[in-house]
């Protein structure tokens, strides 16, 4: 049995470029991995609602611009076919078919994955690693080539300069571990804190999802009360046209008043149109956010009407958020990686210990082999890396700088999402209460109105002008209704756990 074993010294002058990746070999050495400048989320795109106030005066007591904007993943989905739809879509299921199916979370759960993958890369140069191989050999070399002249004492006899052919085959097994590595060790809970960050990220893309299929889901219900409230008119309009042709042919009214009510209701019609086209693409909109075929041949079963917002503080709602914000946790997590990156860089400086050894079988074939095997070891300190040290912790050091920045700022975003979502909240309910005032007023008036036109007291000008303000009056409360719904939810976003929080705020059962 051949036994061989040593310990070898490795004074490091040099290494390569810094990455995670396989387990070193023996004698070999373990790069720091070095995080992204910024920590921020790569995928891009973005979920915002927002209420700004309309420029200008109106006649309208709506004076807020309400709109939801979603962009980027947040905007698509992938198909959603696997999972049975009966045509008829409420709040919870959007949400759950955007939570499974729209890209924000598609593409950060992906995300996840590869983080998870990497870690269990970088936990790999930390333990321990098998492997097998069998190599078989036929060899035939020339002495005389390589050097090798001798010159044989004993006549008639000559030396052979040519040697084979002649075979043998290995079988063998090698082990390498590394013992004392802490620049590996330090990779591996960088990469820990990666997929920690990752996860928390893709916590946040839901509650984003949340957000972008909550405010479409509302659109489409302002949409389609704008639509009921036009057809509504529309009979309204054609009946008071009818009227009006009935005492025109009496002699009561002139034509110009059979024309009046005419235009006004061929512009009812057209009203009708334009909304009912607007309908049908905010429920294209909404299809894409969830998974379902880009059309508006479904129906949605949930009407969310008016309810008193949250009854919560805008400190505690600050407290709330600081406290549950993903994104908040997923920056926390980024600054760990960094301090991580820049331990791994720091550990450069430190010897590392790592050993393998074999153990297989050797000769011309298996009946006719023996056992050999070799246990080394490998202690490498460095030296001199002119500089390389110095780099990786000087470009450590500064990644982690960005993520306190990146931090902080956060910080101060989510405090702005919450007091914007306050403001919007107070303004919009304050706009609900007028616009619910409003309807009362100018239903009074038409009833007066009409009651004038049918004894003959005023004409039909008055009539269409009381109609037009009961009308305006019920978009206004839609759109009142629409920004109060949209502000719940945005406020529900901007404390955190939006998914868990969402039905509580909109009164969804």
């Amino acid at each position: 049995m051949m036994l061989r074993f040593g310990i070898v010294l490795l004074l490091s002058a040099g290494s390569a470029v810094a990455q995670l990746g396989p387990p070193p070999s023996s004698g070999g050495s373990t790069q720091p991995s070095q995080v992204p400048l910024s920590g921020r989320n790569s995928q891009g795109g973005s979920v915002n609602a927002a209420e700004t106030p309309i420029p200008g005066t109106t006649s309208s007591v709506n004076t807020l611009n309400t709109t939801v904007q979603t962009s980027g993943p947040y905007a698509g989905s992938r198909s959603g076919a696997s999972q049975p739809f009966s045509g008829k879509l409420s709040f919870r299921e959007a949400i759950e078919r955007g939570l499974a199916y729209n890209l924000g979370t598609t593409g950060l759960n992906s995300a996840v994955r590869q983080s998870a993958g990497q870690s269990r890369v970088a936990r790999s140069a930390l333990l321990p690693n098998v492997s097998g191989a069998l190599r078989e050999t036929v060899e035939q070399e020339d002495l005389k080539a390589l050097g090798l002249r001798i010159n044989a004492p004993i006549p008639g006899f000559k030396f052979p300069t040519i040697v084979g052919p002649f075979n043998y085959f290995d079988l063998r097994a090698t082990l390498t571990q590394t013992v004392g590595d802490m620049t590996a060790l330090n990779n591996y809970r960088t990469s820990q804190q990666v997929q920690r960050a990752n996860e928390f990220s893709a916590r946040d893309a839901r509650d984003l999802v949340v957000l972008a299929v909550g405010g479409a889901y509302l659109q489409v219900i302002a949409a389609q009360g704008r639509v009921d409230s036009a057809r509504a008119q529309l009979e309204t309009a054609k009946a008071l046209y009818q009227q009006t042709l009935e005492r025109r042919k009496a002699g009561l009214l002139a034509q110009i008043d059979v024309n009046r009510a005419l235009v006004q209701s061929e512009t009812q019609e057209q009203r009708l149109d334009t909304l009912s086209n607007d309908l049908a693409k905010q429920k294209i909109n909404l299809a894409r956010l969830t998974g379902l075929p880009p059309t508006d041949a479904y129906e949605v079963t949930d009407n969310v009407p008016f309810t008193a917002g949250p009854s919560i503080s805008i400190d505690d709602a600050l407290t709330q958020a600081l406290a549950d914000r993903a994104d908040l946790k997923s920056a926390d997590a980024q600054i760990k990686a960094a301090e991580k990156s820049k331990a791994a860089a720091k550990s450069e400086r430190l010897p590392s210990l790592a050993f393998s050894a074999d153990y297989g079988v050797i000769g011309i074939n298996p009946s006719q082999s023996h056992g050999t095997f070799t246990v080394s070891g490998s202690l490498k300190v460095p030296i001199w890396t002119s500089g390389k040290i110095e780099g990786d912790i000087e470009q450590a050091d500064a990644a982690l700088e960005q993520r306190h920045a990146e931090q902080e700022d956060l910080r101060g975003r989510i405090e702005s999402d919450v007091r914007n979502a306050f403001l919007d909240l107070r303004s919009a309910a304050k706009q609900v209460t007028l616009a619910q005032n409003n309807q009362d007023v100018a239903r009074q008036t038409l009833d007066l109105t009409q009651q004038r036109f049918h004894a003959g007291i005023t004409d039909s000008v008055e009539v269409t002008q009381a109609r037009e303000a009961v009308a305006e009056a019920e978009l206004d409360y839609i759109s009142a209704v629409f920004a109060h719904n949209l502000a719940k939810l945005s406020l529900a976003r901007a404390a955190g756990k939006a998914e868990e929080r969402y039905p509580s705020y909109l009164g969804i059962k």
